[in-house]
This record gives structure tokens, sequence and C-alpha cells, in this order.
């Protein structure tokens, strides 16, 4: 346990890093998702390959971007080619070993909405909506999505379904024929859940340090399924907490003018 304090959100980007391996070609989003894959870079992973959908391969940005069109990505990338190329020759062309998703709402079969709250032609708000997710949970080797757990996020029906995870649960994913895994992990500033190998429905398989299992079971808006030998994460390392604290230091000064 380090000695120095963390909060939830550090303990979910930290959990959220070590899902990514050395090496792997990433299809990143923007926030959580984004923070998670470049703190796995500075630390475990500098091998691994981030791309973002506006066409850049390999960037190494020093601050978290703002956008997918963020200078920064290009500037440090390795190459930047165009959109067309990364989704039909990187993504559909099976290049992509992980994609890492965010999301405004999740149910239990790991189905995102990032698209609206409420009913789609009068909702109560509007989200930035699909970009290219709905293609990276079709087509990645497997998906990894990111979110704080609550019964607003956790919910039993999503308002719109943005982009598909196991669908029904079961073989849904294999009937209509989509390539990648699927999610394969949904990493919150609760705990860990992961797809039951049968029926996909999201399980808690690891709670983060301190966090009470009734807490968890309230932030979900179904009956939340508990592997039996349950697991506690392992707490952020110094180092872990350090280079993280650096990035959103370092990212909080370059972008202070434009927040």
């Amino acid at each position: 346990m380090p000695d120095t304090p963390y909060t939830a959100d550090e303990m979910m980007t930290i959990a959220a890093a070590r899902m990514l391996r050395n090496g792997a070609v990433c299809f990143v989003g923007i926030g959580l998702p984004s923070a998670a894959a470049n703190l796995a870079r500075l630390t475990h992973a500098p091998e691994v390959v981030l791309i973002y959908e506006s066409g850049t391969i390999g960037s190494k940005p020093d601050v978290l971007p703002l956008s997918i069109g963020d200078g920064e990505l290009a500037e440090t990338a390795d190459a930047v080619v165009s959109s067309v190329e990364i989704f039909s020759y990187w993504l559909q062309g099976g290049r992509i070993d992980v994609g890492f998703l965010g999301a405004a709402q999740i149910d239990r079969f790991a189905n995102i909405n990032t698209t609206v709250i409420g009913d789609y032609k009068t909702p109560s708000t509007r989200l930035p909506g699909a970009g290219g997710a709905p293609e990276i949970a079709a087509s990645s080797g497997e998906v990894l999505i990111t979110l704080r757990q609550t019964r607003r996020a956790f919910v039993e029906k999503l308002d719109f379904v943005t982009s598909t995870g196991h669908l029904d649960g079961g073989n849904s994913r294999e009937q209509f024929h989509f390539p990648g895994k699927g999610p394969t992990a949904v990493i919150t500033d609760l705990g860990i859940l992961t797809p039951d190998p049968v029926t996909k429905e999201l399980t808690l398989t690891s709670i983060h340090p301190g966090v009470p299992l009734e807490k968890v079971i309230e932030a979900t808006g179904w009956p939340l399924k508990v592997a039996p030998e349950l697991r506690t994460t392992a707490p952020p390392t110094e180092n872990e907490l350090r280079v993280l604290r650096d990035l959103q230091a370092r990212t909080a000064r370059a972008h202070a003018d434009e927040l």
C-alpha cells in the first residue's frame, strides 16, 4: 500500500492502464481511456502503439489531448494517415489488438450509449455521439471500457445503443458475425467487471481497496452478479501515482487557457 493517499479516479485509471499489455496496438478514445492508455505507455508498456481515429499512429503525447484533433497527437505520432485508412486498413483489417472506450451508459452485457439520455427525439441530454466507437467495439480484437459506476450509468436498459458489447448475451456477437471478442473488462472507480464466459453478463471479479461490496451493488442498476472468489485490486504503487499525477499536472498547465 503506498504511503500517499489516492482517489477513486486515480485507482480506476491505474487499474485500467494495467490492462494494456506492452506492444499492443490500441485504438484509444478521448477522456478516461486516453488517460489510462498513456499512463500504460509511460509505465509498464512503453512499446504500446496508440492509434486515434483522426489518423495518428504511434502517438506519444506529453499531455492528454482535448480531442482527436488535438495537434499534440499528430506532432508526436510515428505517422499520420487518413481516417479512411485507420478504419479500413487498421481496424477492419484486424490490426487492432485492443479498443479502449468510455461510455455514458452501459448495460449488463456491456453495450454502451454515448448518444442521448432520454428519448432520442427529445432527449434530456445530447451526448457527443458515436464517432468511431461502433466500429471499434465491433472489430477490435478485444475492448476495454472505463467509466465511473453509478446507477445513472449502469442501467437496466440503455436509452440508446450506440456501440454493441455482447448484445443480448450468450453467442449474440457470433450470430452477427462481429470479428472481435467484444468487451473483456469494464473498469470503474469501484472495481472491475468481466463478462461471464457463457452468458456474457458482466460479473464483479475485482473490487478496489476499501470499497464495500454493498456500495458496488447499490451503484448498479441491475442485480449485480459477484464472482465466488472476489479479488481485491492491487492498490496503486508510488510510481504509478507519481507518473499519473505528473501527466495530469502537465495537461492542466498546457490547456489552462483552452478549458
